[in-house]
């Protein structure tokens, strides 16, 4: 006979489960002009072809394909997600070497439509979204230099962990540095909540600009409109590039450890039109 005590507690826990996943209130407010939101009922195969996968598909990768480089972890959603789209995780392996790049553990996303030359992210005024959470499954090492967002031609980048040649005081912060390397604003990386950033690019006057915010709470500027050489175009990519430790070649070189599972949880990644001031908060 069960207990009414042990009743009770098992009804509450069947609501509890029923309940649906809590999603973002977010809604995009300007043209998007590139989308990395991730369909809801996305298979792991699907980002494998450039026919269902919302980003590059050879891309940025070592030997394995993103079918077994990509997870999907119950998250909950993002800011930007709802009830249409998920998050996806990007993790890294001892597998995880891109090209000839020995020095480098990288797996990284490229929204398809992004072109190196000429491509619609690099000119006007461009605002590039993403969140972020960590996976308490695979944590990263912060002993080593991460980049986790940029745009190739490095008119900013988005790290974490202990940039080389600095003292490491401040590795467990997101970092957001201009096209001089210089730090323009930081925050610490909560281990549990996610993270928003969006980073406005103005192709015309030459400036970056912070957004930032936790869990679904709106964005709120974090700088004014730096000055910045947005010059060169390029593609944004988001994902996990670990720098080796001790060396001066970190393309080719270095030290990484063996036995490398790590990963950071990605979502509501989209490129919008900025002009006029349009920013998506």
């Amino acid at each position: 006979m069960i207990s009414s005590a042990l009743l009770t507690s098992l009804l509450l826990a069947s609501a509890a489960s029923a309940r649906p996943a809590k999603r973002g209130t977010g809604e995009t407010q300007c043209p998007v002009v590139l989308s990395g939101f991730v369909p809801a009922d996305s298979t792991p195969t699907d980002f494998d072809s450039y026919a269902t996968s919302p980003f590059n598909p050879d891309y940025i990768r070592g030997t394995e394909k993103f079918s077994v480089i990509l997870q999907f972890p119950d998250a909950g959603s993002s800011r930007f997600d709802n009830e249409s789209t998920k998050a996806v995780e990007v993790t890294i392996n001892d597998k995880s070497i891109f090209q000839t790049q020995n020095g480098f553990r990288r797996a990284g996303l490229q929204i398809q439509g992004d072109t190196n030359e000429n491509g619609p992210g690099t000119q006007g005024v461009k605002t590039l979204h993403f969140s972020v959470k960590q996976d308490p499954e695979r944590t990263l090492n912060l002993t080593h230099e991460y980049l986790s967002a940029d745009y190739s031609a490095n008119q900013f980048n988005f790290q974490t962990g202990t940039i080389i040649g600095k003292s490491g005081s401040d590795k467990s912060n997101f970092k957001v540095l201009n096209r001089q390397n210089t730090q323009v604003w930081s925050t610490p990386v909560d281990p549990t909540a996610w993270q928003n950033f969006a980073i406005t690019l103005d192709f015309v006057k030459n400036t970056l600009q912070v957004y930032y915010s936790k869990d679904d709470e709106p964005l709120e500027a974090v700088t004014s409109a730096l000055s910045n050489d947005n010059s060169g175009g390029g593609q944004y990519q988001i994902g996990i590039l670990k720098k080796p430790t001790g060396t001066s070649d970190v393309v080719n070189s270095g030290y990484q450890e063996t036995g490398i599972s790590e990963g950071q949880i990605y979502g509501g990644i989209f490129l919008e039109d900025s002009a006029g001031g349009c920013v998506s908060l």
